[in-house]
């Protein structure tokens, strides 16, 4: 099978930095330098950046862009979405999800503030944005867990969901199965709905709501995807 044009571009990037032809603290290409180069899209570059930093190959900074790391050794382990190639893999990766992130929801149903609060309400508001333009919502879902993670007050939380990147977010190694507007509108709303009822648990300070509605979340996912996978198999 072959490499996607994130997986390419990871690859290419990784290889250069390893090879040493960019030296520590040295900044990367610009996103519209990387998008010209290689003839892809923003999407594609930011996947490929974030895969980097996950790897520890490199580091961003707001604003200014993306970095070789100081000591970018490389991590012997990694998920792209090209390592997602059974629906097997994609199931494992959601029982992953399932022993990190139900106890992260609880802990964060604990331990969040109000900024903590206001930043999962914004992310929710921004997958309703998402969805009624039409968009598939993937970063903007991953953007959600993530300030979940955040809010436990725990940094390796975040960390692994960043290692980890968007694909926790099942959807997007079926987006053919839901290219039909109105079925993925339907998909994306029954998420939607899911996203919430953590949201409101988190809100309430109720740790075991919190767990059982990501518990809840993570395996209708897990029936959503497996539905999808077979119907477009």
């Amino acid at each position: 099978m072959p490499l996607s044009r994130t997986a390419q571009l990871v690859e290419h990037l990784g290889s250069e930095i390893r090879a040493g032809r960019y030296k520590p603290t040295e900044r990367l290409p610009t996103e519209q330098e990387l998008m010209a180069r290689f003839d892809v899209s923003r999407t594609v570059v930011r996947e490929a950046v974030a895969s980097l930093k996950a790897e520890g190959l490199v580091v961003t900074r707001q604003g200014s862009g993306a970095f070789v790391a100081q000591n970018p050794t490389g991590k012997p382990f990694r998920i792209v979405s090209d390592d997602l190639k059974s629906i097997a893999e994609v199931l494992n990766v959601l029982q992953l999800r399932l022993a990190v992130e139900v106890e992260a929801a609880g802990l964060a149903a604990i331990e969040r503030d109000d900024h903590g609060l206001e930043e999962i309400g914004l992310c929710l508001d921004r997958i309703d944005a998402a969805v009624r333009a039409g968009d598939a919502a993937i970063e903007a879902d991953y953007e959600f867990h993530l300030s979940i993670a955040r809010a436990t007050g725990n940094p390796y939380f975040e960390r692994f969901m960043r290692f980890l990147g968007t694909v926790l977010i099942p959807r997007q190694t079926v987006r053919a199965g839901i290219e039909n507007p109105r079925v993925r509108r339907d998909y994306l709303d029954q998420v939607q709905a899911e996203h919430r009822a953590i949201h409101a648990a988190i809100v309430a300070s109720d740790p075991d709501a919190a767990r059982q509605t990501t518990r809840a979340h993570l395996e209708a996912g897990r029936v959503r995807y497996l539905a999808i996978a077979r119907e477009t198999a």
